[in-house]
C-alpha cells in the first residue's frame, strides 16, 4: 500500500517571446497572436480527460478519489503573456473540477518586462498568491548574452511591484556561473537580490544542457574554484540575510518555501496539463504512474478541435526496481532529513528493499543514520549523481 500523498497541478504555457540560448524547456517563440482562449479550453478538457481516465474524483482506485488540490504552479514558456481573464477562467475551470485546499498555493511564472509586470495585481485578482519572477542578472550585459529581453530596470521595479501589491509570496530566479562572469559579478548580483528582499529566492548555477544555443556554441564559463568560490560566499551571505536553504538551490524566509516544488521532492502526486507536461500519480493498489502530454502546440490543440491524437503521449508503470532511484533523486535535494517512514509510504516497498545501498552510502560518507531518519551529507551534495546512482537496480 501507498499512503496517499498531497495532490498538486502543473500547467504548462508553451509560448515566450523568444527562445534563450540556455532554455531546453518545452517553449517556442511567439509567432503572432497566442490562441488563449482556445489553449484555455484544451487545458480545462486535457484535465478532464484525467480525472475521467484515474477516476480522481468519486473514484475507486486512485489515492486521488476526492482529495483537492494542495498546490497549482503555471510555468512556461512565459505564462504571463497569457491575459489574466483568461488565468482566472482557468483556475475557476479548475476549481470546478477539483476543490481546492483552503490555503491552495497558486505560483504563476512572470518575466519581469514592463508589460507583464503591470499585470501582475490583475493576476493576483484572478487568483494568483505567488509569482516567480524570472530575473537570471541585474547585470544588463549578462541579460543579453542569456537572450533575455527585459533590463534591470524592469527587473528591479518588478520585484518593488510584486511587493506593493501584497502578495503572499514572490520568488526571484538569478542564476550564477554566467557565461564571462567574475565572482564579484555574481555577488553582486546576489547582493542585489537580497536588497530587494524577496520571500523566495532560487539562485543556481547556469548548466549547459543538450539543444541549446549554448550546447552548440558553448561560452566561456567560469572555472570549478571559481564556481565553489560563489556558492559559499553566497550561502553565506544568505544566510546572515535571514534565508534558509531548503533545497539544493532553493532558499526561503523562515515559512515562505515553494509548497508546490516541496511536494515534488516528497515524491508527491501532480497532475500536468498542457504541452510536454509531465504528471505523477500513485494508486491504493501500489501502481504510480507518470504522464507525459503531446509536445507541440500545434498537437496539442489538435486533439481539442479534432481529436487527431489524444493529450496522453505517453503513460508508464514505475516498476519497484525504479521506485529508490526516483525516490531518492528527488527526496535528497532536500537540506532536511529523511523519514524512513515516507519512503516506506511513498514507494511501497519495505527498507528492506535498499538496505545495502543506504550502507554503502553511509560508507562512502554521502549519508549518516538514525533509527528514524537518513540526512545526506556535505559530501553527499557534493557527489549527488554518485550518491543517486546507488540505487539503480541493473
Amino acid at each position: 500500500m501507498i499512503t496517499p500523498p498531497p495532490l498538486s497541478l502543473y500547467v504548462h504555457i508553451p509560448w515566450c517571446v523568444q527562445k534563450c540560448p540556455y532554455c531546453d524547456f518545452n517553449s517556442h517563440a511567439q509567432k503572432g497572436e497566442i490562441p488563449e482562449v482556445l489553449y484555455i479550453d484544451a487545458l480545462l478538457e486535457d484535465l478532464a480527460t484525467d480525472i475521467a481516465k484515474y477516476q480522481l474524483q468519486n473514484g475507486t482506485n486512485a489515492h486521488n478519489d476526492n482529495r483537492k488540490l494542495h498546490s497549482i504552479f503555471i510555468g512556461g514558456g512565459t505564462p504571463s503573456l497569457i491575459s489574466p481573464e483568461q488565468i482566472g477562467r482557468l483556475l475557476k475551470g479548475v476549481e470546478a473540477q477539483i476543490p481546492f485546499e483552503d490555503n491552495i498555493e497558486i505560483t504563476m511564472e512572470a518575466n519581469p518586462g514592463t508589460i507583464e509586470a503591470k499585470r501582475f495585481a490583475q493576476f493576483q485578482q484572478q487568483g494568483v498568491n505567488r509569482i516567480s519572477i524570472g530575473v537570471q542578472s541585474f547585470e544588463d550585459e549578462k541579460l543579453t548574452a542569456l537572450g533575455r529581453i527585459h533590463g534591470k530596470e524592469e527587473a528591479i521595479n518588478a520585484a518593488n511591484l510584486a511587493h506593493k501589491i501584497g502578495l503572499n509570496s514572490f520568488n526571484l530566479d538569478l542564476m550564477h556561473g554566467l557565461p564571462n562572469q567574475s565572482q564579484a559579478q555574481a555577488l553582486a548580483d546576489l547582493d542585489k537580490a537580497i536588497e530587494l528582499n524577496p520571500y523566495h529566492l532560487s539562485w543556481y548555477q547556469l548548466t549547459i544542457e543538450p539543444n541549446t544555443l549554448f550546447y552548440s556554441k558553448p561560452p566561456v564559463l567560469p572555472d570549478d574554484d571559481d564556481l565553489w568560490d560563489i556558492f559559499e560566499q553566497g550561502h553565506q551571505r544568505l544566510t546572515e540575510a535571514g534565508y534558509v536553504q531548503y533545497e539544493i538551490s532553493g532558499y526561503s524566509k523562515p515559512g515562505y518555501q515553494c509548497r508546490h516544488n516541496l511536494n515534488y521532492w516528497h515524491f508527491g502526486d501532480y497532475l500536468g496539463i498542457g504541452c510536454g507536461s509531465h504528471g505523477k500519480l500513485s494508486f491504493n493498489d501500489g501502481r504510480i504512474v507518470r504522464t507525459v502530454k503531446v509536445k507541440h502546440p500545434k498537437g496539442y490543440l489538435a486533439a481539442y478541435q479534432n481529436l487527431v491524437k489524444p493529450y496522453l503521449d505517453a503513460e508508464t508503470l514505475v516498476a519497484d526496481e525504479d521506485r529508490p532511484f526516483e525516490y531518492f533523486m528527488n527526496r535528497f535535494r532536500l537540506i532536511e532529513p529523511c523519514p524512513k517512514a515516507e519512503f516506506v509510504e511513498r514507494t511501497g516497498l519495505s527498507i528492506n528493499h535498499i538496505e545495502v545501498q543506504i550502507q554503502t552510502a553511509i560508507e562512502q560518507g554521502y549519508l549518516t543514520e538514525t533509527a528514524t531518519h537518513w540526512h545526506i551529507t556535505q559530501k553527499g551534495k557534493l557527489f549527488f549523481n554518485d550518491l543517486v546512482e546507488l540505487f539503480v537496480e541493473e
